[in-house]
């Protein structure tokens, strides 16, 4: 039998169902109010797809074999297929294990970030009741389809867009959809929206859309169109590229020398690609992934999932935050605010009697906020509610028939104030108030609530209006105080209307220039400069839609502005995908889950806060490694290239090249865990600063590499093979020794290594001097020679740290304020005891030396200026 849902493509306009009567949408789904068959239902999964979010999956196999493709790894393949042409079965061999071990290590750490975040998912699927075979049932959301019979109750996430069939209106609240945070009133044949909760009722519906088909189909296009490439990305490949063209010319020179002087074609070949192997930062992309998978894991202790390894960097470097205000900023529940009262009536009376006029038991959000802001809740108590009529759409107010304490029986109600005006008896005399305080409220984006009482049936008085509003989260003003503190604006983003955002905005001192995103185009529009310009200094945005969100990161972006964007629902979903870190917050959609970068599982902002700083610290170990990379293929280079074109000598061989590789890489892995500081200012790869702190520890080490070799072969008379043992050793003690000056800005003991870091170092260069010593693929050296070496190499980092600190003051030299009143120098005990405070002030082990004493002289500075200013 032919399936009559052949006539329904899932292509069918969504709007034509949404308002097409019951009988012929009944008939188009081929379903009726008994619901499908599971027969049924199975052929439709087949048809329509999962209810869910398409993700693009990559394939496993597919994912490993990348990390075998590309300039670096050919190059090592090249290494390797030579090594076994010449026979050299222990290059062979060794520089396999180096390729099979960048690729294993890469893979599993991505890997293992990916099943977290399956794992998140799957412990956050929902469930729906359907109607299948006449029977009710609880399967996943994502297994219903269209012409499913759901059924929706109370606090109930709707699985799908339906259509409510027969029954008694529901309250949906939809700010997961439209960023409103009132809910709505959904009537029998009205469509409810895949994502919306139910706050009140409960009712049956018929099921039209699903998946990408629903109503934020369009939402999901959007993310699927925004594709970043992060700053991570393009660091590492700017700084590969650099490294590769310079070796790439040096090592062709090297050969052109070499071919020159009649040396064997294959041998020299080899020895080239080898070099290039060890020049190249082949670990860095590695070494770099491992420092974010940690911090990851770091982070998830925090109750923070990192779904994108890359979004910890461009955590480190964000310096706008689009913050998502309902639920993110504000409770995304109703409060209320001071009562507006007439005639000197008490207000705790008049919220009293409001919520004598409210039901809990309904759930309704509007009664839940009057009731909970009853002070003394035995004066609740203490009144009986005879009777009571509930709110509909018609009249718009509640009415309750109440026995107070004394035993005296009077009429309450509470609704729309201008319903509940025209009810009153002494309208006429309170109008003119009663109307400047609703305009009062609004101005001030409360919603107003108007309230009656009546001794008599019948002759109502007007008592006084209740504002209601969304009240900020307990922990977002600190949460922003700190962002500002960090170097990070907050731009509010929301849904409500401009009113509402500018007082939330006040209230939580954002500011209050909140743009109209109403005025703002669409993902495909360009702005002009100057609206371009009102985007960047805006302190939010009000009555956004999707599309607004996704353009305002968008611009900002362009401005280059690194663009966090926080929210939890559908229609953040795109802006979270654009933004250079999207974060969903605790109780995000799947839609937004998906789409971002970092995932919360704990409601608040100020995990944020921890998270940028984690992540700046991250990068700061980053930062620490490039360097020492950069620093170490340098020396390498440079001093290979001119031992073998000025002396005709190779200083070390292909095997010590990659014995340094592994046992270096290898240990400089525990970088991830090294202790450092975090800034209080937005983080970038500073790629010139990068690039001459390298520079000149890398010439450095020449310069010591060539007068070490001048020693063993001019002055200690040693014979080729030992002063190549000699090299050897030198160059991999003092190589890793580097990374204790380039982990740090000032002198090198400024910040105390983490212990992994130094026993791996320690261990890693025991291993080298053993080798060296008893002459293992090489010819023995002797412990003299070694402890030789070592003094050597310890006092050549003595003088490398200094060289440092100086190239730092020539290439990045810190900018004092220009304040024309100076501290004086007997002063600087008071700099010191202030910022003393300042580090007490901070959570143990967070202590950020050279900004604590800044902060403080700077306050010192103002406060003498202050005193020497003459008196108004």
């Amino acid at each position: 039998m032919e399936s009559k849902t052949d006539k329904l493509e899932p292509k069918d306009d969504k709007d034509s169902l949404k308002t097409l009567a019951m009988p012929e949408l009944m008939k188009k789904l081929g379903a009726s109010a008994d619901g499908l068959t599971q027969a049924e239902a199975t052929k439709r999964q087949a048809q329509y797809g999962p209810n869910a979010i398409e993700e693009k999956k990559t394939n496993e196999y597919l994912k490993f074999l990348s990390y075998f493709w590309g300039p670096i790894p050919w190059m090592i393949e090249a290494a390797v297929i030579l090594s076994g042409i010449v026979q050299h079965w222990l290059d062979f061999f060794v520089i396999l294990v180096l390729l099979l071990s960048n690729a294993l290590v890469g893979f599993w750490e991505e890997h293992q970030a990916g099943n977290a975040i399956a794992a998140l998912k799957s412990r956050l699927a929902i469930k729906a009741k359907v109607k299948r075979d006449g029977r009710w049932r609880d399967p996943k959301a994502s297994e219903v389809v269209p012409g499913d019979v759901i059924r929706l109750r109370l606090g109930d996430i709707v699985p799908a867009d339906a259509r409510l069939l027969d029954g008694d209106s529901i309250e949906v609240d939809q700010s997961a959809l439209t960023g409103e945070s009132l809910p709505v009133t959904a009537k029998p044949g009205g469509a409810v929206y895949s994502g919306s909760i139910v706050r009140q009722g409960e009712i049956d519906a018929i099921v039209y859309a699903t998946g990408s088909n629903t109503y934020f189909g369009k939402t999901a296009q959007l993310v699927e169109q925004a594709h970043t490439v992060s700053h991570f990305q393009k660091a590492v490949m700017k700084i590969g590229d650099h490294l590769i063209i310079l070796a790439v010319a040096l090592v062709a020179l090297i050969l052109v020398f070499a071919l020159f002087r009649g040396d064997k074609v294959l041998t020299t070949l080899e020895f080239c690609l080898v070099l290039l192997v060890a020049a190249i930062p082949v670990a860095m992309p590695t070494v770099l992934a491992v420092t974010m998978a940690v911090g990851a894991r770091l982070l998830a202790k925090k109750e923070a999932i990192v779904t994108r390894l890359s979004a910890i960097e461009e955590l480190a470097g964000v310096d706008v935050l689009c913050s998502d205000k309902t639920g993110t900023l504000t409770q995304n529940k109703l409060t209320l605010g001071d009562p507006f009262c007439i005639d000197g009536i008490a207000a705790a009376n008049v919220v009293l009697w409001a919520a004598l006029a409210s039901r809990a038991e309904d759930k309704d959000t509007i009664d839940l906020a009057v009731i909970g802001g009853v002070k003394d809740d035995k004066e609740l108590k203490s009144c009986q509610v005879l009777h009571f009529v509930p709110f509909d759409p018609v009249h718009k107010r509640t009415e309750a028939t109440v026995k107070g304490a004394d035993g005296k029986q009077f009429f309450v109600a509470k609704g729309a104030p201008q319903v509940i005006l025209q009810m009153a008896t002494n309208a006429a005399e309170v109008k003119t108030a009663a109307d400047k305080a609703i305009l009062d409220f609004a101005g001030r984006g409360f919603r107003s609530l108007g309230v009656a009482r009546a001794d008599e049936q019948g002759k109502w008085k007007f008592v006084g209006m209740l504002p209601l509003f969304d009240p900020p989260r307990t922990d977002a003003k600190e949460t922003i105080v700190n962002a500002v503190k960090m170097g990070v604006k907050i731009k509010m983003v929301t849904g409500d209307q401009i009113a509402i955002a500018r007082e939330t905005s006040k209230e939580l001192g954002l500011g209050v220039n909140i743009l109209d995103a109403s005025a703002l185009g669409d993902t495909k529009k360009k702005e002009t400069p100057q609206v371009i310009e009102e985007i960047e200094k805006a302190d939010g945005f009000a009555q956004v839609f999707p599309e607004h969100k996704f353009h305002i990161v968008d611009v900002l972006q362009t401005c280059g502005h690194i663009v966090g964007m926080t929210g939890d629902g559908v229609n953040d979903a795109p802006a979270l995908k654009k933004a250079d870190c999207g974060i969903a917050v605790s109780g995000a959609t799947d839609a937004a889950r998906a789409a971002a970068s970092i995932v919360l599982l704990t409601s608040g902002l100020s995990v944020i806060i921890d998270a940028i700083k984690e992540s700046r610290r991250i990068f700061q170990r980053m930062n620490s490694y490039a360097i020492y990379r950069i620093a170490e293929t340098l020396r390498v280079l440079f001093f290979m290239t001119l031992a073998i074109l000025v002396f005709n000598f190779y200083p070390v061989t292909a095997v010590m090249i990659v014995m340094i590789a592994l046992l270096n890489d290898g240990a400089i892995l525990s970088i991830a865990y090294d202790n450092v500081f975090y800034r209080n200012k937005p983080e970038a790869w500073n790629m010139r600063l990068v690039l001459s702190i390298s520079t000149v520890l890398g010439v450095i080490g020449v310069v010591s590499a060539f007068l070490l070799f001048y020693l063993g072969e001019r002055v200690f008379h040693m014979d080729r093979l030992t002063v190549q043992t000699l090299m050897y050793l030198k160059l991999s003690v003092a190589g890793h020794l580097t990374i204790f000056l380039t982990r740090t800005r000032g002198p090198f003991w400024s910040i105390r290594p983490a212990k992994i870091l130094l026993i791996a170092v320690v261990g890693t260069q025991a291993i080298a001097t053993l080798i060296a010593v008893y002459g293992v693929f090489m010819a023995p050296l002797g412990w003299k020679w070694a402890g030789l070496v070592w003094a050597y190499a310890l006092a050549w980092a003595l003088i490398n740290d200094r060289v440092k600190l100086l190239a730092y003051r020539i290439f990045d030299p810190i900018k004092k304020a220009t304040l024309q009143t100076a501290v004086p120098a007997g002063d600087t005990r008071q700099i010191a005891t202030r910022a003393y405070e300042i580090y007490q002030q901070r959570v143990h082990g967070e202590s950020q030396q050279d900004q604590d004493w800044h902060e403080a002289e700077r306050e010192t500075h103002l406060e003498a200026a202050a005193k020497k200013k003459p008196a108004a």
